[in-house]
Order: C-alpha cells, then sequence, then structure tokens
C-alpha cells in the first residue's frame, strides 16, 4: 500500500485515507472482487482512480452517469490521470480518437456507459484491451429492489464470464441488504471483499417542516443561504416550472429541469448549476445522478419523495466535500394522497405492493417525532445510537401538547358524516362555516357543527394533517380523499388513547462549521481571502472549460484561506493539493495570497 499512499498524496493531495479507502484499493490489487456501499462524498472515485494508477493496463469504469461522465475525466486529468469516456455524447471522430488512444496504450482510465456495452459484439471487442479492472458505479440499478432499477444494466451480468480473472467492484451510495444480495449474485462476484460504510451524513442538517405556503417557504429558505448553490425537488413539471420562476422573479439566479426540456435545454442548464453561473436548480428527479457538484449547499424537497432510498441519495447531493449542509422537506397529508393516486395506477400487484410500503415508510419519516438521522440509518439496518444532535428534532425546543380534545371533535364529525367527506368541509363543520354545501347536507345542525370556531382553520388542518400522520385517520384515494377512521383513531375518540402533537421551535444546529474549525486550525482564517480565491477559481474554470469544483473543492478554498502558503512547500500542504494541480495552479493562487498579506 505504500505505492498507493504516495499516489494519493502526490497525485490526489491528501495524507490519509478516509475510512474504507485503503481496505477496498488493497483487496482490488490483491485481484478480489469487491463489494462496496459508500456514501455520496465517501470517496468511492479513489477507490478506482488509484488501482487505475497503480496496475499495468486498463481500468473499466461502467456508470449510466452520462451527463456526468465529461466532468469525471476533466476530473481525473486536472489530477493527472491518463483518463477518456464512451457514450452516446461523442461524435464518431471523437470515439475513434478515444479508441486510437486505448489501442495505443495511452489511457488508464476509461468510462463507458452500460448502454455501450449491451451492444451486440462490444465484449469481444473489449477483449482486445488489457483489462485488468471492472468497476461498476451505481450498482444499485442492477436490482430491480433499488429505488432506480435500469434493464441496461443487467447485461453487466456477461462481464464475470466473458472476464472470468478480472477482478469487478461493485460501487453503491444507497443499497439495503436484500438489494446488496442481489448485486453479489447478478455480477457474479467471487468471494466478495464486503463494505458497507456508515450511511450517516454528519455534514448534513435534516429539517422536515409542515408545508403552508410552498413557493415563500422555498424562497425564504433560499434568502436564508444567499449565495449558496442548491437543489429544489419537485414532483410535477408543472410545479417545478412555477417554483424556477418564483425564485427568479425575487432574484435568485434559479433554473429548471425535467424530462419535458429539450435534452440540449437540460445541458445547458446543468452547465449553468455545475460552473456557478446560476445558484439553484430547481428539478424533478430527473436530475441528480449525473451531478458530482462538490459545494452544494442545500436540498429543499418542496413534496414527499416515494422512497426512504430515494430522499437519502437527493439529499446526499448536498455537502459531498464534507461540509455543513442543510436538507429541508416540506410535508403535507396532501402530498401522501397525490402519491397514493399515482400508486393505484400500477397495473403489477407486486410492484404497486412495494410502492405502497416505500411511502408510508416515507411518510412516517416525516410525520413521526423522532430523530431524522435515526429513522435514516435504521432503515439502512445501522444501528443509531443515540439522538444525533443535528437535525430539528434533535436541536429544536419542543413541547408536547395533548391534543386529545381537539382530535375528537374533528374525528367525530367524520363519524357524523358516515366518513363520506374530505378534509375542507369537515373542518368548516368544526369551525361552523356559513355555507350553502353546509346547509344542503344538513351538517349545520350536527352537534359537532362550530365546535371549534374559536380555533383558527390553519390549526385544524393542522390537526387533520397530524391525524392522517399518526394513521389514526387516512385519506380514501378511491372516495374522492374522503377521510376515515383507523382502529387507532377510534381508540382517540372513544377516550381510550391519547393523542398528542409537539409544537416545535427550531434552534440553530449545534455542531460548529468548518469555517470554526479551520479557525481553531490556524487561528486565521479570512472569508475576505476565501472570497478572492473563490474569485480565482471562478475565472479559472471559465477560462478551461470546466465546473470551479473540478479545479479546487469549497473545503480546500477554506483550507487555503487559513493556512496561507506562499510557496510550493506550502501550497503542497493543503488538503486536496497534489503535485500536478500544484504545478497548474500555483502560479495563479500562490500570487493572490501574498498580495493579500502585503508581500
Amino acid at each position: 500500500m505504500s505505492n498507493a499512499l504516495t499516489i494519493l498524496k502526490t497525485r490526489f493531495g491528501y495524507d490519509s485515507f478516509r475510512p474504507n479507502q485503503e481496505e477496498i484499493i488493497n483487496a482490488v490489487l490483491e485481484g478480489k472482487d469487491v463489494f462496496a456501499s459508500m456514501p455520496t462524498g465517501g470517496g468511492k472515485s479513489i477507490c478506482y482512480q488509484i488501482p487505475a494508477l497503480a496496475l499495468e493496463g486498463l481500468t473499466l469504469v461502467i456508470s449510466p452517469l452520462i451527463a456526468l461522465m465529461k466532468d469525471q475525466v476533466d476530473a481525473a486529468v486536472e489530477s493527472g490521470i491518463a483518463a477518456a469516456y464512451l457514450n452516446s455524447t461523442l461524435k464518431a471522430d471523437e470515439a475513434a480518437s478515444v479508441y486510437s488512444r486505448l489501442y495505443r496504450g495511452e489511457i488508464k482510465l476509461l468510462y463507458i456507459s452500460p448502454e455501450r456495452l449491451a451492444l451486440d459484439g462490444y465484449l469481444d471487442k473489449l477483449k482486445e484491451l488489457p483489462i485488468r479492472f471492472f468497476a461498476v458505479d451505481e450498482a444499485h440499478c442492477l436490482s430491480e429492489w433499488g429505488h432506480d432499477f435500469r434493464p441496461d444494466y443487467l447485461s453487466l451480468a456477461m462481464l464475470r464470464d466473458a472476464f472470468p480473472g478480472v477482478p469487478i467492484a461493485a460501487f453503491t451510495a444507497t443499497a439495503t441488504k436484500k438489494v446488496q444480495k442481489d448485486i453479489v449474485r447478478i455480477l457474479k462476484l467471487n468471494d466478495p471483499f464486503l463494505i458497507r460504510a456508515s450511511f450517516n451524513r454528519k455534514e448534513l442538517y435534516y429539517r422536515v417542516d409542515r408545508k403552508e405556503k410552498t413557493l415563500a417557504q422555498i424562497s425564504s429558505f433560499i434568502k436564508d443561504h444567499e449565495g449558496q448553490a442548491g437543489i429544489v425537488y419537485r414532483t410535477s413539471r408543472k410545479d417545478v416550472e412555477k417554483t424556477a420562476a418564483h425564485l427568479s422573479e425575487r432574484g435568485i439566479r434559479a433554473l429548471p429541469y425535467h424530462a419535458g426540456l429539450s435534452q440540449a435545454l437540460r445541458a445547458e442548464n446543468q452547465e449553468k448549476f455545475n460552473n456557478d453561473d446560476v445558484q439553484v436548480i430547481c428539478a424533478t428527479i430527473a436530475f441528480g445522478m449525473g451531478i458530482d457538484k462538490s459545494n452544494i449547499r442545500f436540498v429543499i424537497h418542496g413534496d414527499l419523495p416515494k422512497s426512504m432510498e430515494g430522499y437519502y441519495q437527493e439529499t446526499g447531493r448536498a455537502g459531498r466535500d464534507g461540509l455543513e449542509s442543510h436538507c429541508l422537506l416540506l410535508y403535507s397529508a396532501g402530498d401522501l394522497v397525490k402519491q397514493q393516486y399515482f400508486i393505484d395506477q400500477i397495473a403489477d400487484p407486486d410492484e404497486q405492493k412495494k410502492a405502497k410500503e416505500n411511502l408510508s415508510r416515507m411518510a412516517r419519516f416525516a410525520a413521526v417525532n423522532v430523530c431524522r438521522r435515526k429513522q435514516i440509518l435504521e432503515y439502512f439496518d445501522e444501528s443509531a445510537g443515540d439522538d444525533c444532535g443535528f437535525c430539528d428534532i434533535c436541536t429544536g425546543s419542543h413541547e408536547k401538547i395533548n391534543a386529545s380534545v381537539d382530535a375528537q371533535k374533528i374525528l367525530s364529525a367524520v363519524m357524523r358524516t358516515d366518513e363520506r367527506f374530505g378534509l375542507t368541509h369537515i373542518i368548516d363543520i368544526v369551525q361552523g362555516a356559513d355555507t350553502e354545501k353546509m346547509r344542503t347536507t344538513g351538517h349545520d345542525a350536527l352537534k359537532t357543527y362550530g365546535v371549534g370556531k374559536d380555533k383558527s382553520k390553519k390549526w385544524w388542518r393542522g390537526i387533520v394533517e397530524e391525524l392522517i400522520s399518526q394513521e389514526a385517520a387516512l385519506q380514501d384515494t378511491q372516495a374522492y380523499n374522503a377521510l376515515k377512521i383507523t382502529e387507532k383513531g377510534r381508540r382517540v375518540l372513544f377516550g381510550k388513547e391519547s393523542f398528542y402533537i409537539l409544537k416545535r421551535e427550531d434552534t440553530l444546529p449545534k455542531q460548529p462549521s468548518d469555517q470554526e474549525d479551520l479557525f481553531a486550525k490556524s487561528g486565521k482564517y479570512s472569508t475576505e481571502l476565501y472570497d478572492r480565491l473563490k474569485e480565482t477559481r471562478f475565472l479559472l474554470a471559465k477560462k478551461k472549460g470546466v465546473p470551479p469544483y473540478v479545479i479546487f473543492s469549497d473545503k480546500t478554498l477554506r483550507e487555503m484561506a487559513a493556512l496561507k502558503p506562499v510557496d510550493n512547500s506550502g501550497f503542497l500542504r493543503v488538503s486536496g493539493v497534489g503535485e500536478t494541480k500544484m504545478e497548474q495552479y500555483g502560479p495563479f493562487f500562490i500570487p493572490v495570497i501574498k498580495e493579500f498579506l502585503g508581500y
């Protein structure tokens, strides 16, 4: 491993490996198969880039992330690796040039798409190359039990038979143990070295707010994160467009991204986001797997995601550089109804059942007042331990309120109207609304009519949503979303079980920011110098046509602003600065630091 450590320092600028990297690299260099489940930002690319440099011959990375391949190759080349990619975005002459370099032995690391691998005769063509190692990225796409199954990935099952002696390593950021077994079986991994890294993204602060005025809540949150890059996920294309327009009207540089846009416009908007030309991308889940941007500081879900795995992967796009980042989920019972409607359209009974289970688990995460991180870790079969101290449940101040009487008022109105009416009408009954519908139905004569007129509609909506979230009531999508009382709801209604809600006031996260850590390290961290270094990085990236994070991450720039190196040896001591980047970028960044210091 001494050679691998040398490569890590000279090419990538790091003094030590992150957790699990060394063990994975060692297994690959010994010729073993590997299954590695590592969280986003865990440094999996190092696990195949170092073997690519250490082994004779070619390392092949199979990835579905076509939109990301160019950035991945640019980043590898910046670190001094002879890398290239082959996918459908290349023109014929460009692909021919890559093949020529491959046959001349000039490429050490090649990225290809699974679609290319599936072409007739392509595996035989690959046998002409000196392949020494296969890395399968986003391996959860192999499993029908994964959240992003891709049928074209199943062609990878042929790799083992075609290359019996070549080690295969499968990497994924989200895999339950069930999905893990599927991946190992399909790829025919031979007694693989198994790594299940912790799914605990300590730098992410998780928060769930009740959805009220969605667009206003989103724009307010982003205003509090001025100048920081972020993603807003919405369920529908229409809501994506509305959100992007709303933010733009309020001076926030935002663009939409969804499957209804042309491929060229999607690529253009994504490039602007990667290059820091816009602050926010508003997207459906069609956006994300092609994102390697390390300085995303927040992810907002304006609607309830379909599954915990999807939510974990989408929030995981924030904080890839290890710096503190925030994840906000806006939730209402209405989201549940919308998702259930789409699930009801699924023809396959097994698929429908799986979708319902995933949605139910996601709804519990949003509704139950239990540490968010603990719920995520338990989903991935990981022991959670004590409360995390870094989510809204663990850092907010809470007041537990017995709301049994108000819950009974709502449930009584539901029961007295034969469970045939929706949320709005039930609230109108309790509030004593004077409407034509109330008079024509005769519901203004009910005992529960007007029993809650002393409280606001917002309060009663909150009670109904809590009843639904705590599974004391449900909305029947087969009966125009009429409210129904569950068994638990009947116990509450008849006084056999109490009903509690939490009144929560968020406080600021208690985890120290990375800037504070750096200040403690150097005593002289400068935000002014950091801003100057960011501007230098931005101009260099524009000139080279690469995203700024490919040159240096925010974390590296912050350490640079703390240590203030004024010569090459000092520049090399900054984490993330290897010899190749020192030679390329030292002449640009060191003068900026010297000027700041008055040299």
